[in-house]
């Protein structure tokens, strides 16, 4: 693993690790490295010290922790706070309507989702759009089955 010093071309210096030098160089060059405080991919790498063994050792000393490893716990009642990008921000408002406007607009039907999913498919009850919990083995049987599902996105609340 690697550490590289990172800035974009708005000023925001960071850290990211890297398997190697080589995957820094391919994902850059994707246009995948990113600034987590603006979002922008014109990123370029900062001088930084290697990380070097000391004479007579055969390994080099392991890399420091990441920055966010060297921060002091939060204080008691606090929670740790993450910053989210405005696109991230604006696909966790898309996400929350969606949930909002299904839970508005359908029927609650709670473990019972896959057999009333099912009872419409074929014909024994009327269509309408329900929402309700379905496990792994359910989910997949009604696949199976050719029925028409959405999971419904879990967005934490805005604490989180």
């Amino acid at each position: 693993m690697i550490r590289y010093a990172l800035a974009c071309d708005n000023g925001h210096d960071f850290e990211s690790w890297f398997p190697s030098s080589a995957a820094y160089d391919e994902q850059a060059g994707r246009g995948l490295v990113a600034c987590p405080f603006c979002d922008s991919t014109q990123v370029a790498k900062q001088l930084m010290a290697p990380q070097l063994g000391r004479k007579g050792s055969s390994a080099a000393e392991p890399a420091a922790a990441p920055a966010s490893e060297n921060l002091p716990a939060p204080a008691a009642g606090t929670q740790p706070v993450a910053l989210m990008s405005e696109r991230e921000q604006a696909i966790r408002a898309m996400l929350k309507a969606v949930r909002e406007h299904v839970t508005k607009n359908s029927d609650y039907v709670g473990p019972a989702f896959a057999e009333e999913a099912r009872k419409m498919h074929y014909g024994e009850a009327e269509h309408r759009s329900i929402y309700g919990e379905a496990n792994a083995a359910e989910a997949k049987a009604l696949v199976e089955e050719g029925i028409e599902f959405h999971p419904l996105p879990m967005v934490p609340d805005d604490r989180n």
